[in-house]
């Protein structure tokens, strides 16, 4: 099996060799390239095949949102991980709306690192559990405040999928939301691509943002 190709996009050459030392001693995944800004990266991304790419936010020439803008604008098979830290928030959450499969704090474990790149590459969000609930902390709160606000597409769920939803939006896992609402995961999956269809939302990070704009869930 082919190994998970990353690039890393980050305009600190110390963040970028750390980050290149504990990738490539991986057996599954390994550095495709680096760039230190988000034009450098679409650059890089025209010559070579990435499954994964490791984004940092704040950058010279072209920030990390508007370089995820445009990777997942061009329809590339590519997933975006943003790195952030907490007084970037609106940073984070404006990366989640152009596409970003997920997020982590820079200050995160190595294993955890890892496990991320893994997830998104098989095609999962980077959103929960722990960053779930840092995004709900941290990001949720600078959310347009519409409480009790009506979306057209609330209107095509079920009361089942809405329950669900809400169980995505507080940072539940599938098993978790299968024992909260006594049914199987494999049910518990059907549902969450509904509601990922319903909605016209990317991923589970979509899901939660969703959740909260609408109002479905309180702060």
């Amino acid at each position: 099996m082919s190994p998970i190709r990353v690039l890393l996009v980050d305009d600190q050459s110390l963040v970028r060799s750390g980050f290149r030392m504990l990738i490539d001693s991986e057996d599954d995944m390994e550095v495709a390239g680096e760039a230190t800004n988000g034009a450098e990266a679409l650059d890089q991304l025209r010559t070579i095949q990435v499954d994964v790419v490791l984004m940092d936010i704040r950058m010279p020439v072209m920030d990390g949102v508007e370089a995820t803008r445009r990777i997942v604008g061009s329809g590339l098979d590519t997933k975006v991980l943003v790195l952030t830290t907490f007084d970037l928030d609106e940073y984070v959450f404006a990366a989640l709306k152009a596409g970003a499969s997920g997020f982590l704090l820079k200050d995160a474990r190595p294993d955890d690192l890892l496990s991320a790149i893994r997830n998104v590459a098989a095609g999962e969000a980077v959103v929960a559990p722990s960053a779930t609930k840092r995004l709900l902390e941290h990001v949720v709160p600078i959310l347009p405040n519409r409480p009790g606000a009506e979306d057209e597409r609330l209107g095509l769920l079920t009361d089942r999928e809405r329950e669900v939803l809400v169980e995505i939006a507080g940072g539940a896992t599938n098993a978790e939301i299968s024992a909260n609402l006594y049914m199987a995961e494999g049910t518990v999956k059907t549902h969450i691509g509904r509601l990922l269809s319903k909605l016209q939302c990317r991923d589970r990070v979509g899901l939660v943002l969703f959740a909260y704009e609408v109002g479905l869930v309180q702060r």
